[in-house]
């Protein structure tokens, strides 16, 4: 039988998408121009394998690069500094300073009520504090001193303060250390830079008077104060006739003091030794020797 009339190229291409539409989804050999040549010939369900075909080809290359430029900003990007103190407030030296001498003058002119502060040496940042015993309490008649160290962040930090003198007392051990809130950052404490000096040693005079059983240092004498409070205040004003006394200390040298608050009897090195021990014993439960 003769053929008919040749088709155009187009007309051609057209049928033969029709019968072999793998051609369109992207197979080895496919035509690149068999979509647009003839789409108007295209059956409707060729026509939306081939608009699919064509956006998965559109997501893939979008995907790919993507990942291309995740890399290349990846491997350009250096490593960033750790921002552990980034949000930590700083005081720069003149501010420190200038707050200070506020303080130091405010105590020097209008100081508390039993409480005297000055510098160490001339330095702002080392300085002796003095307390003196409240009425009606074993401390009665006994002066205290006191060591305050400044820290460089003040006052985002707590002054460092611990007593020099012996004191028989539940929340201060033998090294002179104190557990109060006021003294330690939070969330264990209730230190704020609104806070100053003359507020610690004035919250330090209501500790004396008025002890926490409840937050030792000393689990002893807590365990006294709290089951024997005779007892208590008696040997609480015996350490303070002995290290703490005015009398003796107007009648005797420096070097005499420093001598006397070394020795002791037997029976009171015995409770030093327990009160340190305790102290020792507890270092890892108490959140007051952090401070």
């Amino acid at each position: 039988r003769p053929m008919g009339p040749a088709l155009p190229a187009d007309r051609h291409l057209c049928r033969a998408t029709q019968s072999e539409p793998g051609w369109l989804l992207g197979a080895p050999g496919s035509p690149a121009s068999v979509v647009p040549r003839c789409p108007s010939r295209l059956s409707p369900a060729v026509r939306l394998a081939a608009a699919a075909s064509r956006g998965r080809g559109c997501a893939r290359q979008s995907e790919n690069e993507k990942t291309k430029n995740q890399f290349n900003s990846f491997s350009t990007q250096r490593p960033q500094k750790p921002t552990k103190m980034k949000n930590i407030p700083r005081i720069s030296t003149m501010q420190r300073t200038s707050r200070l001498k506020r303080e130091l003058h405010l105590l020097t002119t209008e100081p508390p009520p039993g409480i005297m502060l000055w510098q160490n040496k001339n330095r702002m940042d080392d300085l002796q504090a003095q307390i003196l015993g409240g009425a009606n309490t074993p401390y009665d008649k006994g002066v205290f001193n006191l060591e305050v160290v400044v820290p460089e962040r003040y006052p985002f930090e707590p002054p460092k303060i611990r007593f020099l003198t012996p004191i028989y007392h539940p929340n201060i051990d033998s090294a002179g250390r104190i557990c109060l809130d006021v003294l330690r950052l939070p969330p264990k404490g209730a230190w704020r830079p609104s806070l100053n000096i003359s507020t610690l040693l004035t919250s330090i005079q209501l500790l004396m008077g008025e002890p926490n059983p409840d937050d030792p240092l000393m689990a002893d004498i807590s365990s006294e104060y709290k089951y024997n409070k005779e007892v208590f205040i008696r040997n609480a004003k015996q350490w303070t006739e002995k290290y703490a006394s005015q009398q003796k200390r107007a009648s005797k040298t420096p070097d005499e003091e420093v001598t006397q608050s070394e020795a002791s009897t037997p029976k009171e090195s015995a409770i030093s030794q327990k009160r340190e021990g305790n102290a020792i014993s507890r270092k890892g439960k108490k959140p007051c020797l952090d401070s």
